[in-house]
């Protein structure tokens, strides 16, 4: 499978689907070696909370002793009532994953993207929808992504409550 994923990269693909987006953020996540990074409304069950993606996730944190997690979550209250899985694992490995609420001035863009290290991204222009693109090879489309990222992530402050909750 590894050489699989290694074979596309440097291309760009079209998602269009539910299945399509999973596969995506599972092949994003597995080539981060030192940062994950994702902005997303609520933590997207459908995406995150997959059992393949927390494990990719954990072995990468728990793998290197460097590695980090940085959420940006749009919209928490979803998250915060009905738990999520992202969330209990963030609780556990609290020094590699860390998540912010999003400012409420900073709330208008309803996108959804990952980006591994800075050069693999898979981006939805709507978080509501499946729509999107994954790069799996452009450090520039990648640096946009985070340069937008960090400029939030800075205005935001870390939310104790997403640590804490359901303990």
């Amino acid at each position: 499978m590894q050489t699989q994923r290694q074979s596309v990269t440097g291309t760009r693909s079209i998602i269009a689907t539910l299945d399509e987006a999973r596969s995506a953020t599972q092949q994003v996540a597995l080539v981060a070696r030192r940062l994950l990074t994702m902005y997303t409304q609520d933590l997207e069950p459908s995406v995150y909370d997959q059992p393949q993606f927390l494990e990719t996730v954990k072995k990468m944190v728990l793998s290197r002793s460097y590695a980090k997690v940085r959420v940006l979550l749009a919209d928490p209250s979803r998250v915060m009532y009905e738990g999520s899985r992202f969330v209990h694992l963030a609780r556990r490995i609290t020094s590699h994953i860390e998540i912010r609420h999003v400012k409420s001035d900073h709330r208008g863009n309803q996108a959804a993207f990952l980006i591994a290290d800075d050069r693999a991204l898979v981006y939805r222009l709507q978080a509501a929808r499946w729509e999107g693109i994954v790069e799996m090879n452009d450090p520039a489309v990648a640096r946009r992504y985070l340069n937008y990222f960090d400029e939030i992530w800075i205005a935001s402050e870390p939310e104790a409550e997403t640590r804490q909750q359901h303990l």
